[in-house]
């Protein structure tokens, strides 16, 4: 049985040593820094980047965590068609590996779901580690007869419904719906991953914590 987010509104972090707030263009360097460390250089290469290049993350629905002035956490949604179904990816999510034992990449989570929900996304679908997420809800219930544009594991393809019954008919190839980068982005985006997926897979780095497949 899906299970349906519920909001943990309740659950904030003003006690908290960091504070999550909306992305920033200021962010972007930093944000690419600390994905670089979690993922590596092969990470524009990956299944998940097929449906983020060249499109912009859903609106409203990009996060930076933030710990004295510095970007310690990221996460992004963006927007696709799971077999027809209209639904949210969820990733990159990194922490700096430093940062892990604070509760960052929960808080990120939890602060993008009640955000999604509350602009009235009916579901999120992520590629990551099927026991990590399933103090979200998240599970492959309904992921079943969905596939991505790309090699991945059948068990780590995992969603969770802020809808009840929203994947109910999603069948099919997940693909991007989300709007369009401009040409120029576009094209600097698609040459670095062209780059990068002729490079060998490097060794992760332990500067960060990776908790979602890119």
């Amino acid at each position: 049985m899906a299970a349906v987010w519920k909001s943990t509104a309740a659950h904030h972090t003003d006690a908290a040593p960091f504070a999550i707030r909306a992305e920033r263009s200021s962010d972007v360097a930093a944000r690419e820094k600390l994905l670089d460390a979690s993922f590596g250089e092969g990470r524009h290469a990956r299944t998940c980047q097929r449906l983020r290049d060249g499109r912009l993350p859903a609106e409203g629905l990009a996060f930076t965590a933030v710990l004295d002035g510095r970007v310690v956490g990221t996460v992004r949604l963006w927007h696709v068609s799971a077999g027809g179904v209209p639904a949210l990816v969820l990733g990159p999510l990194a922490v700096n590996a430093a940062c892990r034992k604070l509760g960052i990449g929960a808080a990120l989570m939890r602060h993008a779901l009640d955000a999604a929900q509350t602009r009235g996304h009916g579901a999120v679908i992520l590629r990551g580690d099927p026991d990590y997420y399933a103090r979200f809800g998240f599970n492959a219930d309904k992921t079943g007869d969905l596939a991505l544009p790309g090699p991945f594991e059948r068990e780590r393809l995992l969603a969770i419904e802020l809808r009840p019954g929203a994947l109910d008919e999603a069948s099919g190839m997940i693909v991007a719906t989300g709007a369009k980068t401009s040409a120029k982005t576009s094209t600097k985006t698609s040459t670095k991953t062209s780059t990068m997926a002729r490079r060998p897979r490097g060794r992760r780095t332990n500067a960060a914590t990776t908790l979602a497949a890119a």
